[in-house]
């Protein structure tokens, strides 16, 4: 090694020149911490998508996501779905997956040379439904009802929008350029429709579930097995209990009462919050709508537009006098059709922007042009109009002096329940209740969650008992009207309990365990004697299942006992007339069915549903594309070590700067 190193050959000694210098590089990134740390080491960062090879986590990071982008995205979709706070924690990481897999399209995208730019966005807006929200006939609404509207509906600004709306326009493209070739034939859209519009009617045989677990009958020997084996199970059983002595007090026993509230105060707290006092606009408002199918061809558009239209004309004959009396005729929304339209007060910002436009800018009594969003066209009159105001001290004036005074009373109960507490740590709880004219309540060894004697709301003192430790010095908790002055005096852990004294919850885990596989061997065995009998009411009977009729019903149709068939039973589409199907186990019941009768669509349904039923075959097929499309490039990104999820990720504090 050593000569041949020594020989004159230029070439060798390069490539051992770069072999030490790797060598060299290598320890520095071993031995020196933090050197190549990037953003992804930040709490801030969520995940980062970068390089892919060996040196690739050395390299800047292409595109990252923060968690600021996370926690924005996840408080947008929860506020539009109505769900609660609490669910943040499990929506962030979906919100997360769903971000970055955004963020590998848009890089692809732009690898593919796919970009979108200001004018691509200027046309977006002022064409289809949000043409008419932005530029109702033809004149813009404005910079600021723009912004006003974006940060109504989306939360967001409008910079913050736009850029949303470049990255759909680029999605849209890469959509375009991977499924854009699918095409469908006659036959497939013929075959389809008679796949989907096929209905079927069946009588079926139900194996009650409820009923299947009450003869799951063991002996006691059988139970104490199956107690001991799950030991482990039982083991903490019977909960954890504590007996808690306390003294409680109203708010009305305080000494001397509470102090009064003054004017002054009155007007203080008006003027610090202004904005609990403000109502914002909203309007009185019915509507006829016309509805439209999601991705109704052109014809359909056509007809229901015309219908409106129609409906339009004959409102304004009559100058409007008749609208409750055509909704009820035409109307296609179920909510509001037999109320004549009527759908109440509505504030700004609840409906969508198309129609919340329109509802706000319409003077009161005016019937609208037909106005068209994603539920098809609709004719609007706002009945009534109350413009955004600040409510007067003088009407809010007893409301204030309400919660001002039940503040001075908790405040006052909360000092004098310190008093206690602080005596009650010198002298006991007895000496301090006698002391004060009050009494000491214990109570029995209790739960969590359990109601104490005299107290209207214990939950808060039961929960506070539970966290103190027996014996601690007394402490105190709210009771709603009032507080308590506690101490735990005993604790009882929680433990395994006998056999004796348990054994009705025992038998019912028992039976619980045994009934999925009852379920399912009586279901099989009733599918084999139906077939054996070819009599499935014969079957029934013997095996003591109820026998039920469907009636006509398509794959998206809820069956009771069973539920919607395309999801639970779909194979009972492929059976013919006089077939019994194999078992079905939904879970709560077993059934087995036999078809009476099928129905397939006939030529004449078929051609009038052709074009609807061509799109929908083709966004299917489409969209099934693109989705495999993108999970092959997110696997490929992963394969190759591009997407580093930052496990120091931290979620910002509720209220924190949005960053926008």
């Amino acid at each position: 090694m050593i000569r041949f190193l020594q020989k004159d050959n230029r070439f060798v000694k390069a490539v051992f020149f770069i072999i030490i210098t790797v060598a060299c590089v290598t320890m520095v990134i071993t031995l020196v911490p933090g050197i190549f740390d990037t953003q992804s080491s930040s709490g801030n960062v969520y995940a980062t998508i970068g390089y892919g090879g060996p040196l690739g986590r050395f390299l800047p990071a292409q595109d990252t996501i923060t968690m600021t982008e996370v926690q924005q995205t996840a408080a947008r979709m929860m506020q539009q779905q109505g769900l609660p706070d609490s669910m943040m924690s499990f929506v962030i990481p979906q919100v997360g997956q769903g971000l970055i897999q955004q963020h590998v399209e848009m890089m692809e995208a732009h690898k593919l040379g796919l970009h979108a730019n200001d004018d691509d966005v200027r046309h977006f807006l002022h064409t289809g439904m949000w043409g008419q929200v932005l530029f109702p006939n033809g004149k813009y609404i404005g910079d600021q009802a723009y912004a006003e509207l974006i940060s109504e509906h989306f939360n967001m600004t409008r910079e913050k929008f736009e850029s949303e709306v470049k990255n759909a326009i680029v999605e849209d493209q890469l959509r375009s350029l991977v499924s854009g070739a699918v095409t469908v034939s006659p036959e497939q859209v013929k075959q389809y429709y008679l796949q989907q519009g096929l209905k079927i009617n069946f009588q079926y045989a139900v194996l009650d579930s409820n009923a299947l677990r009450q003869t799951i009958n063991p002996t006691d020997a059988q139970l104490q097995a199956y107690f001991k084996q799950n030991a482990g199970r039982y083991a903490k059983a019977i909960p954890e209990t504590r007996s808690i002595q306390y003294i409680s007090f109203q708010d009305s026993q305080i000494p001397g009462g509470a102090p009064k509230v003054t004017d002054a105060e009155i007007q203080q707290y008006y003027n610090a919050h202004q904005d609990q006092y403000k109502v914002p606009e909203e309007v009185k408002v019915r509507h006829i709508l016309i509805q439209v199918p999601q991705g109704a061809p052109a014809a359909t558009v056509a007809a229901a537009k015309a219908k409106a239209q129609s409906v339009l004309d004959q409102l304004k004959k009559d100058n409007g006098k008749n609208f409750a009396e055509l909704a009820k005729k035409y109307s296609d929304d179920p909510g509001s059709k037999d109320q004549g339209g009527e759908l109440g007060w509505v504030k700004r910002g609840v409906t969508v922007p198309a129609f919340d436009h329109a509802i706000f800018t319409l003077p009161v009594g005016q019937i609208s042009g037909l106005v068209r969003t994603q539920y098809g066209f609709h004719i609007i009159q706002v009945e009534d109009k109350h413009t955004a105001h600040t409510e007067a001290l003088s009407d809010v004036r007893a409301q204030i002096l309400s919660t001002l005074t039940q503040q001075k009373e908790n405040d006052a109960a909360a000092s004098y329940a310190q008093q206690l507490a602080k005596e009650a740590a010198a002298n006991g709880l007895q000496k301090t209740a006698a002391a004060h004219h009050l009494s000491v309540t214990t109570s029995d060894s209790v739960q969590q969650g359990a109601n104490l004697p005299n107290l209207s709301d214990s939950s808060k003192l039961v929960t506070a008992a539970f966290q103190a430790k027996q014996g601690a010095a007394p402490q105190i908790a709210s009771t709603g009207d009032g507080f308590a002055v506690f101490q735990v005096t005993n604790i009882t852990p929680a433990h395994a309990p006998t056999f004796d004294t348990y054994k009705s919850q025992i038998l019912s885990d028992y039976r619980d365990d045994q009934l999925p596989a009852l379920l399912a061997r009586k279901t099989n065995e009733l599918a084999e004697r139906a077939k054996n009998l070819n009599d499935l009411s014969k079957a029934a009977k013997l095996m003591n299942a109820t026998l039920m009729t469907s009636g006509l019903v398509g794959r998206t149709d809820q069956v009771p006992e069973i539920g919607e068939l395309e999801q639970v039973a779909p194979s009972l589409f492929t059976l013919q007339p006089g077939q019994i199907s194999k078992a079905i186990n939904t879970g709560r019941s077993g059934v087995v069915a036999q078809i009476t009768a099928r129905q397939e669509p006939d030529a004449a349904e078929i051609a009038a549903r052709f074009e609807q039923t061509r799109e929908q075959l083709l966004d299917q097929q489409r969209n099934q594309m693109f989705e495999v499309f993108l999970s092959n490039l997110l696997q490929k990104y992963q394969k190759e070590g591009r997407i580093r999820i930052n496990a120091k990720a931290t979620p910002l504090p509720a209220g924190g700067d949005s960053g926008e």
